[in-house]
């Protein structure tokens, strides 16, 4: 690049810490040779322009030219006569000393803009030399002339893949893949990889596994490397260094305009894009991020100023960041919480009795209070609340009246006489009681999750978010199957109450309902489009439904067993049972038993069809999977799986290689090839009733006796967010007391809803919620249950 390209002018970039100096010294001594002259000048004490001009002129010169002309653009021009008599190689280290501290990178200290004219100059102008810049931060000019092809370039340094000279230069030693981890959690940094080897060495034993476990990585000189590049930072790139350190994985820029208070989506754009240019942010394919120690930080450093801020009673980061986000996957939340909210928490709990933190936390939200007719609050009122929660103080009494509550996550929270009238909601999740969940279902399109169970209420979530879109009264009993069309227009659900309805999805109006079983219907799937239903019941009997006729145009009997588990083909010719000893094949349109599988050793609980008809598999209740060739018949494999219960679902991968299973208290994913699990996945300690793959099979839903639904991510095996609670936006509450029995009911309005629903004054208490998709949902605040659903007012 600086011999071979012939550049003029090169700048070598990076973050402190990587080798930058120590590069361009390398560099300096195998070009050697290639020029006249290596001149190597520091920028650390800031020299004026006219000051490194005036020294290169007069060494190229040999002393001979001391009295340069007066303006600047004439000494420039100087320089360039010298850079072109001889080949010269100029080094000017520490570039980002001529840049201001507190303003966006590229701002040349007052006086120093000079500089910029001279980067211009020796870029543009014809020459035989080179100026090589080292710097932590890109100049404008560079940016501006620079190309892959020019005689301009930046050379944007990476760390080391490797260090295992440097670690086993200071004595440290480790497995492959222990130096690999250690090397990755540093980013290859040189400097951090020659430090940390002594911390392994005294407090870990030489044990670099021990030392990352310890999850404290950052260290003095590393701080202190770290503290000059932040101080440099604008306010704008310190608050959105401190959001990429709550987020904790990447993120897009849309995500941080809806998170970040008082800044334009121009100036958080204008942020990412000079952090970036310091080298302190990293871009990937799922967004930017933090290296892992920068992360540790900026964490560090939030925690420092929540903490002062609570101490002094005033409050500004909490204002304008969200320490936890509650509307996060589930496994963000917890990381946030065990980062960012306990070591907040543990220290107040240290240094203060419980009696003097919450007086203190009382007197604040009281300033808030008092604060919100004139200035905004922001995240300060989820903050409080999140913190309080943390610190296992009771609410009861607690006057948040008129502050907006953002972020709060109050899933199992109890707040009695908790004050929160004229509060605005905003990404909070409220506990809501769901039931046991006997259904989930992906929509087709993967946007959509629908859930049934327990109440008898059918709900739609929203995938990304895991908000409830919408929830209504689907049958009067409990909901055993639903399922979407494969248009995701249609839902078709069935339970207890021995009928199968249809739904609009987009209006949820019920379109038919289908009655002629005599007992719970356990199961309903579309065949040939949205033309066909076919239901299977209690009553021993599977419907053929036409949906165009509304009337039932085939029943399938067995009279002589009890079946306990139904499947159909995907192309819905063949229908499965199980029973008590056996499964059978039947043809759906000749009620024919086609074959007869045995399985002698207990009853089948549930049975599924491979997307191309030719496998069956099925569980028992021995805790085994078995699956059968449907042509032949033939037993293909018997899985026996650890000992938590019964298997109470069996679900196919839309590829049709894996086989998902789920049991009292796991999920786990087959090859159906060797038998081997490929991941399994924890859930608590209750009985999984269901299960859905996702289209893409990325994510699995599950629902379970605990009455939460959960998203697990099957690439990580991590949980992504669990569904539970109404998370939907809610703009305001008012308390008014009602003289019965002293209870105070609390109603919640909306701007974009006419008026409140009075409930009547024989009920003890009500809490109404109103949301953007424009229902007004009323819960019985002792239970955390919906109990209606008013509808009819246009959704925001």
């Amino acid at each position: 690049m600086v011999n071979d390209d012939k550049c003029r002018l090169v700048t070598i970039l990076a973050m402190g810490g990587v080798g930058k100096t120590t590069l361009a010294k390398k560099l300096a001594q195998e070009v050697d040779g290639e020029f006249d002259y290596i001149i190597w000048r520091s920028l650390r004490e800031a020299p004026t322009v006219e000051k490194i001009i005036a020294d290169v002129v007069r060494f190229l010169s040999q002393q001979q030219e001391v009295d340069l002309p007066e303006s600047l653009g004439d000494k420039i021009t100087r320089l360039i006569h010298y850079l072109n008599t001889s080949r010269c190689l100029l080094i000017l280290d520490n570039g980002e000393s001529i840049l201001q501290s507190g303003a966006s990178t590229g701002c040349y200290l007052q006086g120093y803009a000079g500089y910029g004219e001279l980067f211009r100059n020796v870029g543009e102008s014809q020459h035989q030399s080179c100026l090589l810049l080292t710097s932590r931060e890109q100049f404008p000019e560079v940016r501006r002339f620079a190309g892959e092809s020019l005689p301009v370039r930046v050379w944007e340094l990476a760390g080391l893949e490797s260090a295992s000279e440097i670690l086993t230069a200071r004595g440290i030693s480790g497995s492959a893949e222990d130096i690999k981890d250690l090397v990755k959690h540093y980013h290859g940094n040189p400097l951090a990889l020659q430090i940390v080897p002594a911390t392994i060495k005294k407090l870990f034993n030489g044990n670099i596994r021990a030392f990352l476990n310890s999850g404290t990585t950052v260290f003095d000189d590393i701080d202190d490397l770290l503290t000059q590049q932040f101080q440099r930072l604008s306010k704008p790139e310190q608050s959105v260094m401190y959001w990429l350190a709550i987020h904790r994985q990447p993120v897009w820029e849309s995500d941080l305009i809806e998170d970040v208070l008082g800044l334009s989506p121009k100036d958080i754009r204008s942020a990412l894009n000079s952090l970036s240019r310091r080298c302190l942010i990293q871009s990937t394919h799922d967004g930017v991020t933090l290296q892992n120690v920068v992360m540790e930080y900026i964490s560090e450093i939030l925690i420092r100023k929540v903490i002062h801020e609570l101490e002094s009673c005033e409050l500004d980061i909490l204002k304008t960041h969200a320490i936890i986000q509650a509307s996060a996957p589930d496994f963000i939340r917890e990381n946030q919480t065990q980062m960012l909210l306990k070591p907040v928490v543990e220290y107040l709990c240290k240094n203060q009795t419980q009696k003097v933190i919450e007086r203190k936390f009382r007197l604040i939200v009281e300033k808030l209070r008092t604060e919100q007719l004139e200035t905004p609050v922001g995240y300060a009122g989820g903050n409080l609340i999140n913190l309080l929660i943390q610190l296992q103080v009771n609410l009861t009494g607690y006057d948040f009246s008129r502050l907006p509550i953002s972020q709060a996550y109050l899933q199992g929270v109890e707040l009695p006489q908790v004050n929160f009238s004229d509060c605005s909601f905003d990404k909070t999740v409220f506990s809501q009681s769901l039931g046991s969940i006997f259904s989930v279902t992906f929509s087709p399109d993967q946007k959509l999750l629908a859930t049934g169970g327990m109440d008898g209420q059918i709900r739609l979530w929203n995938v990304t978010d895991g908000t409830q879109i919408v929830a209504w009264q689907g049958h009067d009993d409990w909901i055993r199957c639903v399922a979407f069309s494969p248009d995701g227009k249609l839902i078709a659900s069935c339970g207890n109450d021995h009928t199968v309805r249809i739904w609009d999805s987009q209006t949820t109006k019920c379109l038919k309902i289908l009655r002629g079983h005599t007992d719970w219907v356990w199961s309903v799937y579309f065949v040939l489009g949205k033309r066909l239903i076919i239901s299977a019941s209690s009553d021993r009997t599977a419907k053929v439904w036409s949906l165009d006729l509304g009337v039932c145009v085939y029943t399938f009997h067995e009279p002589d067993r009890e079946v306990w588990s139904f499947a159909f083909s995907n192309d819905g010719k063949t229908l499965a049972t199980g029973g008590a000893d056996s499964v059978k094949l039947w043809n759906v349109w000749t009620n024919q038993c086609m074959k007869t599988f045995d399985e002698s050793s207990t009853r089948v609980r549930t049975l599924a069809f491979s997307p191309d008809c030719k496998t069956l598999v099925g569980s028992s209740d021995n805790q085994s999977i078995t699956a059968w060739d449907v042509k032949t018949g033939k037993c293909l494999r018997s899985i026996k799986t650890a000992p938590t219960g019964a298997i109470w679902a069996v679900k196919f991968s839309s590829d049709g290689k894996t086989v998902m299973s789920c049991g009292t208290d796991k999920i786990q994913l087959w090859n159906l090839e060797n038998g081997e699990p490929q991941i399994t996945l924890h859930e608590p300690h209750h009985r999984i009733r269901s299960l859905a793959y996702s289209p893409d099979q990325k994510m699995i839903a599950v629902g379970s006796d605990d009455q939460l639904v959960r998203l697990w991510d099957t690439q990580t095996g991590k949980p992504i967010r669990t569904l539970q609670g109404y998370s939907n936006r809610i703009w305001t509450v008012a308390v008014n007391p009602i003289p019965n029995n002293n209870v105070e009911t609390l109603y919640i309005t909306s701007p974009h809803i006419a008026s409140p629903h009075i409930p009547s004054p024989d009920i003890a208490s009500i809490l109404a919620s109103g949301s953007d998709d424009g229902k007004i949902r009323l819960w019985n605040p002792a239970t955390g249950e919906c109990f209606d659903i008013l509808t009819g007012l246009k959704p925001r």
